[in-house]
């Protein structure tokens, strides 16, 4: 019997073994991905003979992609970048990187993938150039095959040059900062960006579904393939499948078109992102070559010029945001858990929509607006023939606009999130008619590839005569930025047109920082080049009722908006502060004000107004905090929903219940301080629905601790965000502690970023310490690749213990 048993056993595994061994020749030619952003050289300055093999760069920094040099540097109230870019330094650097490719790979074609370099980028490999980039937010590729050394050592290396400064209004970062692939396919081969998906019909019953699909045969033969494209649910189930057979010439491209019926389908949207893929096979006989995926959503949307926008049939406004691309104290560095970090915060306050200001965004940033469910104006330029400063795009327009529009759309255009293009913000040429040209060709651009979302442009103007890129005619939606008091002309103004506010609000705050009275409001300043009585710790009130001479304060944007019926919605600058752009003020100011979440990813009190109006869950939130001089006269605001009213009571004594009257969007007291227990009661038909009490805090105690989570990857990308403050004995945080934090990181974990949201904070963001501002600071831990729980302490000194804690690493 036992005997019996082990034949059946080894001739099971002889079985298994030949079946994988006959898959592996099925499909031996399939495309391979691999991560190219480890073992990298690195060094600031210019080295042209890094490019040669035999060069010695023993003396060169080792690290890992993607990679912002800028972010490391001092900074410098003279440095080249100035205010905009936030003082820091930017220069040229050199990377490279000796790496081997197996000699099976000898009949593929390799590429290597950049998804952006800033900027001015040169690839060579084995001494050889491949080209040059100059934009720095535009993903791209090269072909290497007929450079490289099969199953030898190959060098190659990127020349950046970011040294022609200024070149741009806000940070920018210098370097790889975004992900490297390195991609072998077959000779016969799905394009780069080479699948077009779109839905042109959807019901209850069926969607369906057209695919464009742009195969590329490399070699020397004609050949003849079978094409199979799947689409699977989200759970990897198969629900619907297509096939064809084509011939393709040699050394050429071929375009190929499928079409599905996928039933009962499930729509994407931004409360249920549900997510087919189309998985893309291409077969020469019966071997596998290559494999590609194309992510689908099933939605469809409209704007209307009376009714503003819906989603699948459903009205709804565009609640957004406007974001830069940096990632505060990581820099442009992009990494998808401090993306998804970012965008879970603003998820949480009913944002619903990201306006990609002003360039490209990484693709991780598209990928998760996918699965989170944000809709994305895409937006391709800041300026285009007319520079805003000195060494900007506008050096580059005539050589690559096109192409970088070509291949921004290629790129994003399977994307369900993205519903808009956006070919310009605040361009120059409105004023004068070589815009309408400009316009016009643009547009034409965008529709060659992709007819299926329409084309904007965020505009300042709002005269129709003044604006030569609104008469052009080419634009589906009309964007405007700021002067939210003359939407309500706009219906006879621009009658018949779609309306979106593409940039909004801009009002300033710092976080917990309160200045009183609280019920005025300002500009600052009340127009350019004015002076101002601003503050002198470079701070502003985080009371709603600071505003820039051309913006609204949040609650003025807001109660414009909701009125208008035919607006589709509105993108606040910004959702998060970012590096550079530190308006109102001067140096020592280097970072902007203008978030509704700070620098360090806290959010501001403004945060909890969109909260309650953005949301349905109950919102209750007063401020400012309770620590204050004895009978001090102090403002306390309230945003609440969901509830009539608000009591609050100050040491047990009420001191009224107050309403919001006609368009009110906060409620206030006034109230002289006394130490204790500040505490508020929301309710709706006089039962309760929430409480909240803020205590004055006592003598510092302890360090407080808390992680975004508790769990990282040892991937040597995951990351953990935590976040370090002071609090006394019973754990009241100390709203004014400023003392300085030291960090130690150990086990399978590095500091790679400090923060604590001051807009004028110039320590480094790579120190191993951190000052508390206004009682929080945060500690950015990435893993260092050890299958190590890493081991996180934080100590203060003055009597206050050192505090610790644990993150598991799997």
């Amino acid at each position: 019997m036992n005997k019996h048993k082990n034949i059946l056993q080894k001739t099971t595994i002889l079985l298994a073994l030949l079946l994988l061994a006959a898959c592996a020749t099925k499909s031996k030619n399939a495309r391979i991905v691999e991560d190219f952003n480890k073992d990298w050289n690195f060094k600031i300055g210019d080295y042209p003979t890094a490019i040669q093999s035999d060069f010695n760069a023993s003396d060169w920094r080792m690290l890992q992609l993607p990679h912002d040099w800028s972010i490391e540097g001092a900074f410098d109230k003279d440095s080249k970048t100035k205010q905009a870019q936030g003082f820091l330094p930017a220069g040229m650097g050199w990377y490279r990187k000796t790496f081997t490719i197996p000699q099976d790979w000898e009949n593929k074609t390799v590429c290597v993938e950049f998804d952006g370099v800033f900027k001015n980028s040169e690839v060579f490999i084995n001494g050889h150039s491949l080209g040059i980039r100059p934009n720095g937010y535009i993903s791209f590729s090269y072909e290497l095959s007929k450079y490289l050394k099969f199953g030898g050592q190959n060098v190659i290396a990127v020349k950046v040059d970011n040294s022609a400064q200024p070149n741009s209004r806000w940070y920018t970062g210098s370097g790889i900062y975004r992900n490297v692939r390195l991609v072998a396919s077959d000779k016969l081969h799905v394009e780069e960006w080479g699948t077009f998906v779109t839905t042109p019909d959807i019901s209850t019953e069926k969607a369906s579904v057209h695919l464009e699909v742009d195969v590329k045969n490399a070699s020397e033969t004609e050949k003849e393939f079978r094409m199979v494209s799947s689409i699977l649910n989200k759970n990897n189930v198969e629900v619907a499948q297509t096939e064809s057979t084509q011939k393709i010439a040699a050394n050429s491209s071929s375009k190929n078109i499928q079409n599905f019926t996928l039933k009962n389908p499930i729509l994407w949207d931004t409360e249920n992102t549900y997510l087919y893929k189309i998985v893309t096979k291409i077969y020469e006989k019966s071997t596998l070559v290559d494999s590609y995926e194309t992510p689908l959503g099933v939605r469809y949307f409209n704007f209307d010029a009376e009714k503003g926008f819906s989603l699948n049939g459903k009205p709804m406004k565009i609640l957004g945001v406007c974001l830069h691309h940096d990632n505060g104290a990581l820099g442009a560095v992009e990494n998808i858990h401090a993306v998804k970090r970012k965008l879970t915060i603003l998820k949480e306050m009913g944002t619903n929509a990201i306006r990609m200001s002003h360039n490209p965004h990484s693709l991780e940033m598209m990928q998760l607006c996918d699965e989170m469910g944000f809709i994305v104006q895409d937006e391709a330029f800041d300026v285009w023939k007319k520079k805003k400063v000195t060494n900007d795009y506008h050096k580059d327009w005539d050589a690559w606009h096109k192409k970088d529009l070509e291949d921004f759309i290629k790129r994003d255009r399977n994307h369900p999130s993205v519903m808009m293009w956006s070919i310009g913000n605040e361009i120059r040429e409105q004023f004068d008619s070589t815009g309408i040209a400009i316009t016009r060709e643009l547009a034409q651009i965008v529709k060659a590839l992709d007819k299926t979302r329409p084309v904007t442009s965020a505009l300042t103007e709002n005269v129709i005569e003044k604006n030569f890129i609104y008469q052009s005619g080419a634009l589906d939606i009309l964007g405007f930025n700021y002067k939210h008091e003359d939407y309500k002309d706009f219906p006879k103004r621009f009658k018949g047109q779609k309306i979106i506010a593409s940039e909004s609000v801009s009002a300033l705050e710092t976080r917990g920082h309160y200045d009183f009275p609280a019920d005025g409001i300002k500009a600052w300043p009340t127009k350019h080049g004015a002076a101002f009585d601003g503050n002198g710790d470079w701070t502003v009130s985080a009371f709603d009722q600071v505003k820039s001479y051309w913006g609204a304060t949040h609650e003025e944007n807001w109660k414009t908006i909701k009125k208008q019926d035919f607006m589709a919605g509105t993108f606040i600058w910004t959702g998060f502060d970012y590096i550079g752009e530190p308006d109102p003020y001067p140096y020592p100011a280097r970072s902007s004000y203008f978030g509704i979440v700070d620098l360090a990813g806290f959010p501001k009190d403004v945060y909890f107004m969109y909260q309650s109006e953005w949301t349905t869950k109950p919102v209750l939130h007063i401020f400012p905090h309770w620590n204050w001089k004895e009978g001090q006269e102090v403002d306390v605001w309230a945003y609440y929903n969901n509830a009539d009213e608000v009591e609050l009571f100050l040491n047990g004594k009420s001191l009224g219940k107050k309403a919001k009257q006609n368009d009110d969007l906060h409620i206030s007291w006034r109230v002289k301080f006394e130490p204790g227990t500040l505490k508020a009661i929301s309710r709706k038909d006089g039962k309760v629905v929430l409480e909240k009490e803020i205590h004055t805090a006592g003598a510092a105690a302890k360090i407080d601790l808390s992680a975004n989570k508790q769990t990282i990857k040892n991937d040597s990308y995951d990351l953990v965000y935590v976040t370090a403050s002071i609090t006394d004995k019973d754990g009241n945080l100390l709203p004014n502690a400023n003392d300085l934090i030291n960090f130690e990181v150990s086990g399978g974990g590095k500091l790679v970023g400090v923060d604590n949201g001051y807009q004028a904070n110039l320590d480094s963001f790579k120190a191993n310490s951190c000052k508390l501002f206004n009682g929080k600071c945060i500690a950015i831990i990435q893993s260092n690749g050890k299958n190590e729980n890493i081991k996180f302490k934080a100590s203060a000194g003055n009597g206050i213990p050192v505090a610790t804690l644990d993150v598991e690493v799997n």
